[in-house]
This record gives structure tokens, sequence and C-alpha cells, in this order.
């Protein structure tokens, strides 16, 4: 026996829609903070002989008056990673480092200098809006095909698009508060967690077109409470052996794939979410209006 799950689209709306406008709020009124690999800029990685830590870093720099970093993040054992603009080169990174000798009593060691410039780092923005466009219109025109609809593929779209701006809105409000950075790492996130989002779309979908194949002179209303039920169990419990492990990697995991991780945990918790109460609502949804519309023609 199912339950009527239909009958809460009025909730699941008022939850989505809430999430979705403080989303929006952060996007657009506090933006995002991006990484050099989107606006260009230098990192530099200083091997210590002794641990150090960002704000005894932060504290060496500011006592010898040198330039603020951006960011400054521990990337490995004894080895701290800072962000500069485009500006900074070899020269400042090779001073810096007498600097924080002389501060600190310790000599470190420049393993790492990398720059990228502005003209790779809008090259690499726009490869990933043009990344997004391609993945999000595969899944539309897969979906479309697969489920001989395009209700079923536009509505798989919606919810993606519900947790990539759940998603977005999360990292915009980290980097408020927190100063976290939309990087490289960030985008493959997003483009997994659409594939992981479409992934259990399909499955509550292909139970829906299995009932409507079985039962031709049911109502989606009701073969749609059928298919959320039969799956509603399967998914949860997949997704929560997904979000152990990540938990466990973003407790334990290195500084380097931290917000990456995190990436992955709201987008896990969001798709989970969207799959039987977001895309298969909008589902049903559409198809009211179908009939609606058609009984008003006549």
């Amino acid at each position: 026996m199912s339950l009527n799950w239909m009958k809460l689209r009025p909730l699941y709306l008022l939850v989505s829609g809430l999430a979705l406008a403080l989303s929006l709020y952060a996007i657009f009124v506090w933006g995002f903070r991006y990484s050099i690999d989107f606006t260009g800029g230098v990192t530099v990685d200083y091997r210590f002989p002794s641990q150090q830590s960002p704000d005894s870093i932060k504290t060496a720099l500011e006592a010898k008056k040198e330039e603020a970093p951006k960011s400054i993040t521990q990337s490995a054992a004894r080895t701290l990673q800072l962000k500069y603009g485009p500006e900074f080169n070899q020269e400042k990174a090779g001073k810096l480092g007498a600097s924080l000798s002389q501060a600190l009593g310790e000599n470190p060691e420049i393993v790492r200098f990398e720059s990228v410039g502005p003209a790779l780092s809008q090259e690499i923005l726009r490869k990933t809006y043009v990344a997004v466009a391609i993945a999000s219109l595969g899944i539309l025109l897969w979906v479309t095909y697969q489920f001989k609809s395009l209700k079923f593929g536009v509505s798989a779209i919606l919810a993606m698009i519900h947790d990539s701006v759940a998603l977005l809105g999360t990292f915009a409000a980290l980097g408020h508060y927190m100063g976290v950075e939309v990087d490289i790492l960030f985008v493959t996130a997003m483009l997994t967690i659409l594939s992981f989002s479409v992934h259990d779309t399909i499955v509550v979908y292909d139970r829906v077109r299995e009932s409507m194949r079985k039962h031709p002179g049911v109502p989606l209303y009701d073969l749609a409470n059928k298919a959320v039920s039969e799956t509603l169990v399967r998914s949860v419990n997949n997704s929560l052996t997904i979000i152990f492990m990540l938990f466990a990697l973003f407790i334990m995991g290195g500084t380097t794939i931290k917000w990456f991780v995190a990436a992955l945990l709201v987008g896990t918790v969001s798709g989970t979410y969207s799959s039987p109460f977001v895309a298969v609502p909008l589902l049903v949804t559409w198809e009211e209006l179908e009939k609606w519309w058609r009984g008003k023609k006549r």
C-alpha cells in the first residue's frame, strides 16, 4: 500500500521555494569568492621545518608588513598554501619567504609556485559555463528520448536546477561568512551532483513508466505515489552510505579537498530530496495542467 505523497505537494513547493529564495538572495546579494582559477593569480606553497598554522603565518606577515595573501590554507603536513593576485612573482615569493624566516626563526622552502594568467582564467570560466550547459542539454535530450515525453525531461531538468541553485546559494553564503572560494574542484563537484540527482530521478521515473505500462487506466497521480513509496527507502539508504563516507572525508580529509567534499555533501542531500519531492510532483502537476488545458479547449 502506497502513501499519498502527492497530497503534500504544497509543502514540497513551500520548502523548495524557501530554499531557492534564500539561495538566490545569497547568489545575487553576496555573490561568490572566486579562486585564482577564475580570476587569475599565483599559488605558492611553503614547507616549514615545523608545523605552522595559517594564523601564525598571518601574524608573521603582519609583523613584517608584508602583503597579505588572499587566503592561507594548509595543503599538506608542514606545508601552507598562500594565494596572491597576478602581480605576485617568484622574486616576491623569495622575499616573502625570507621575511617569514626572520619572523618565525625557521627557513621555509618554496615547494610549489603556480601562476594562472587573466586570459587563462577567463578561458577556464568560459569552459565551465559550456560544460554545465552541454551536460544539462544532454540530460534533457536523453531523459526525453528514454521516456518518450518532453515533460519527463523538463521536470528532471527543473529538479536538477533546484539542486544547482541550492548548492550555489550554499557556497555564496559560505564565501560571505567563511571566505570559502569557488574553484575548479567546486565545478567538478557540481557536475558530479547533477549526474547523481538525475540518476535518482530516473530511478523513480522508470518505476512510474513501468506502472503506466502495467496499469494504463490508472491516473498518473496514483502511479506517482506508488513509485515514490517503492523507491524512497532504497534512495535514502543509498544516499546515507554516500553521506557517511563524505562526512568522514570532510572531518578527516585535508583542507585541499574539504570544501569539495562539502559541495558533494550538500548536493547529495539536495538530490535525494529533489528526486521524489520535486521531480515527481512537477511531473504530476504538468500532467494535471495538460488535462485542464485540453478540457478547457473542448
